[in-house]
C-alpha cells in the first residue's frame, strides 16, 4: 500500500542502486512462509506442485539471497539466478535502464553474479523451509567450452534446486543465443542430461528461450523439447526489438522487457503450444503485469507464468494481488482450475 507513495523517491535512484537497496531490504525480512496451495491455482509442472501459477523471473535474485522473502510476497515460485560457475563481474556500467514512459527496462547486465559456488552455499542453508525454488544456470562469458560450464552448473545445483533451467536466450553474452540452433541446443541438453545422470537428485530441467526466433526455429526447438526429457519450455526471454517506445533510453543496448515484450511474448507462447502440441508445459514471461495478462499466456497455452519488471513499476505487493484476481477471473469465465484454462483459446 505504500509503494505508490515510496515510488517517486525510489526512481530518483540509479535502477542498479534501487535493485540493490530492495534486494538489501528483504534480506533484513525474516524468512518468509512460502504461499499455501490455493486449489483453484495450484498447478503440476515437471512433477512439482506449485501452489499457485505466479513465480520471480530470473534475473531479480541472481545470487540466491532472498528467494524466501519473496515466496513470503505470495509468489508461487522463485527461480534464481543466471549463476555461472565462476564468479562474473558482468558488462561495465550503466547497465540498467527504467523506461518509465513505458512501464519497461532495458538491460545488458551481462550474467553479473558471484558464482556457482557462493549460491549454492545460500541454497543449502535454506534447505527444509519449503517453497519451490528453481535455479537458472549459464555460463561465463569467457569460457573455452560453454556447454561444460552448463554441465558442471547442472552438477553442483542438481541437490540444491527444485528444477534446473538451461539459459541460452539472454542477449547480454556474445553468442550465447547461437545454441539455440539445433545441433548446438542438442549437444547442450545431452551434455546436462548426461551430467545429471550422475547425480543421486535429479531435478526436472526447463528450457529458457529468446523471443526472437523464426518459425523454423520454434519448430526446431519444440522437436527437441519433446525428443528430450526437458520438463517445460519458459517463454521468453527479453527482447533484441525495439516495438514504438516513448523514453529517452530507448535506443540503450541490451534486452527489452516490462509492458512493451507483451504482445511479442504472448505470441511466442502461442507458436510454441501450436508447435509442441500441448505435449509439453510453457511457462509464460515477459510483459505480465497483471491478472488480464496472466490470464492471456494462460489461454495461450502457459502452465504458468513468472514475472520481474512490472515489480519495478507495481510493488512487491504485485503477486498477491495478480492471485487474487486471476482467481476470479478463472472461476468468472467457468473454470473449476487453472489447469483446465491452459491453451483454451
Amino acid at each position: 500500500m505504500l509503494f505508490p507513495l515510496l515510488r517517486p523517491a525510489i526512481f530518483m535512484l540509479d535502477p542498479e542502486k534501487a535493485h540493490r537497496l530492495s534486494i538489501v531490504g528483504l534480506s533484513m525480512l525474516p524468512p518468509g512462509k512460502p504461499a499455501p496451495r490455493d486449489p483453484v491455482l495450484a498447478c503440476s509442472v515437471g512433477g512439482l506442485d506449485f501452489p499457485n501459477a505466479v513465480g520471480v523471473a530470473a534475473g531479480y535474485d541472481k545470487d540466491a539471497e532472498v528467494p524466501d522473502a519473496l515466496l513470503g510476497l505470495g509468489f508461487g515460485h522463485v527461480e534464481i539466478g543466471s549463476v555461472t560457475p565462476r564468479p562474473q563481474a558482468g558488462n561495465p556500467k550503466p547497465r540498467l535502464f527504467r523506461l518509465k514512459e513505458d512501464r519497461a527496462v532495458i538491460n545488458r547486465m551481462g550474467f553479473n553474479n558471484a558464482g556457482g559456488d557462493k549460491a549454492a552455499q545460500r541454497l543449502a542453508k535454506r534447505k527444509g523451509r519449503g517453497g519451490i525454488v528453481g535455479v537458472n544456470i549459464g555460463a561465463n562469458k569467457d569460457s573455452a567450452d560453454r556447454i561444460d560450464d552448463y554441465a558442471r552448473m547442472a552438477r553442483l545445483m542438481a541437490p540444491l534446486g527444485d528444477y534446473l533451467t538451461i539459459n541460452i536466450s539472454s542477449p547480454n553474452t556474445p553468442g550465447l543465443r547461437a545454441l539455440q540452433d539445433e545441433s548446438a541446443l542438442t549437444g547442450l541438453i545431452d551434455a546436462v542430461f548426461a551430467a545429471l545422470d550422475e547425480q543421486p537428485a535429479r531435478p526436472p530441467v526447463f528450457l529458457k528461450v529468446a523471443p526472437d526466433l523464426e518459425p523454423a526455429d520454434i519448430d526446431a526447438i519444440a522437436r527437441i523439447a519433446l525428443e528430450s526429457r526437458l520438463s517445460a519450455l519458459i517463454v521468453s526471454n527479453t527482447t533484441i526489438s525495439r516495438p514504438s517506445l516513448s523514453s529517452s533510453d530507448r535506443d540503450e543496448a541490451g534486452g527489452l522487457s516490462g509492458a512493451p515484450l507483451r504482445d511479442l511474448a504472448l505470441q511466442r507462447v502461442r507458436d510454441f503450444h501450436l508447435a509442441t502440441g500441448g505435449r509439453i508445459p510453457l511457462i509464460g514471461v515477459g510483459g505480465i503485469g497483471s491478472a488480464e495478462d496472466a490470464w492471456a499466456r494462460i489461454r495461450a497455452g502457459a502452465s504458468m507464468v513468472q514475472l520481474y519488471s512490472a515489480m519495478v513499476y507495481e510493488g512487491p505487493g504485485l503477486a498477491r494481488r495478480i492471485n487474487r484476481d486471476l482467481k476470479a477471473l478463472v472461476q468468472r469465465e467457468g473454470f473449476s482450475t487453472i489447469a483446465e484454462a491452459v491453451g483454451t483459446q
